[in-house]
């Protein structure tokens, strides 16, 4: 049994250090650790607010069954009535205050790198490309997170053979990085004459944003070409080579960026996809040490992992990794309300977490 009120006053105490930090002259010459900060003391605040408010309905949930066995009928059936609001408000903070409580992921603050590309199906893929392009900028929208369009491979027929975006905001890693995988999508192609469903897939990475501290690369790895774009543009594109190709020499990896009409932005944009993935692959190394239980619930993060199928027909979407399904594909992917499912994920997660944490 975890001892909760001890880990509290331990927060306590760090929250009167994180302010004492804060309120340091000269702090804010130094972005990142300050923001570090302010992060840090903005979720220990949150917690204690909740902790202290837990204790609170604890103490109200405790009268309401006292006063529910009182002779006065009156009086107990309204306490008796309070009851299920009460126990829900627990176990909703109950459940906060575990969050926060666990050892923190240092990469969940991160902004993200969301790479898609069209799989098995053709047209199809690609099309099913541009949906998950468009539900998850939806879900961005709707948690007020910036979602930017870095690069893209559009096909004929309006889809995507690739597309990579930056989104950024609070938390963003956090939410994102259980959708990385295949997505697999059963439906009736508007190419499909005969009226069958097809099944067709999409691969999902997201990579949390790297910072030049997090992977050296050195010049000499680096083989960097200029070219011409190819996307639309006009005269321009015809006549400038503002699109780079970036090979890291060591693993193979090229980026290739054409999206801006600078050749600087497009090797800045490049470099930071780079990073991105070359953390990708440290990352991918340190999970090794992940308990096998905790990486068969949240998958490996790879893209060759089947996670997610979209079943138009049923109006179904399916988790594989946790047997979750809901019966509101048209819902989710016309307005990305993916807070539903990713919740049932980090609950499922935070579980395995707590047993870790206890053994």
């Amino acid at each position: 049994m975890i001892e909760y009120e001890s880990l509290i006053e331990k927060k306590r105490a760090r929250l009167a250090e994180l302010e004492q930090l804060i309120g340091e002259p000269g702090l804010f010459e130094q972005q990142t650790r300050a923001g570090e900060l302010l992060r840090e003391h903005r979720r220990t605040e949150q917690l204690l607010a909740n902790w202290d408010e837990l204790q609170r309905v604890r103490c109200q949930m405790q009268e309401n069954l006292d006063l529910s066995s009182e002779e006065d009928a009156e009086l107990a059936e309204l306490a008796q009535a309070e009851l299920p609001a009460l126990e829900a408000r627990i176990a909703t903070l109950e459940e906060q205050v575990q969050y926060a409580l666990l050892p923190r992921d240092e990469l969940e603050d991160r902004d993200a790198l969301l790479e898609l590309r069209a799989g098995t199906g053709g047209d199809e893929a690609a099309l099913f490309v541009g949906d998950l392009l468009t539900m998850y900028q939806r879900f961005a929208e709707g948690r007020g997170w910036q979602f930017e369009l870095l690069d893209a491979s559009p096909n004929d027929i309006g889809g995507f053979k690739e597309v990579t975006v930056r989104v950024s905001g609070e938390e963003v890693f956090r939410f994102l990085k259980y959708e990385s995988g295949v997505h697999r999508v059963q439906r009736v192609p508007v190419t499909e004459a005969q009226g069958r469903i097809h099944t067709s897939t999409a691969t999902v990475a997201v990579l949390p944003e790297a910072e030049e501290v997090d992977v050296q690369i050195r010049p000499e790895e680096l083989r960097i070409e200029t070219c011409r774009s190819g996307g639309a543009g006009g005269q321009h594109v015809n006549r400038t080579e503002s699109a780079v190709q970036i090979f890291h020499l060591p693993t193979g990896i090229m980026v290739r960026c054409e999206k801006e009409r600078s050749q600087l932005k497009n090797r800045e944009t490049g470099m930071s996809i780079l990073r991105a993935r070359l953390f990708e692959m440290k990352q991918k190394e340190m999970q090794r040490s992940y308990s096998e239980k905790r990486r068969a619930l949240i998958g490996s993060g790879g893209r060759e992992e089947k996670i997610r199928t979209y079943n138009f027909p049923q109006n179904r979407i399916t988790d594989h990794r946790i047997a979750y399904t809901a019966y509101n594909l048209d819902i989710v992917m016309a307005s990305g309300a993916l807070d539903e499912l990713i919740g049932h994920m980090q609950h499922a997660e935070m579980a395995e977490r707590m047993d870790e944490l206890v053994s």
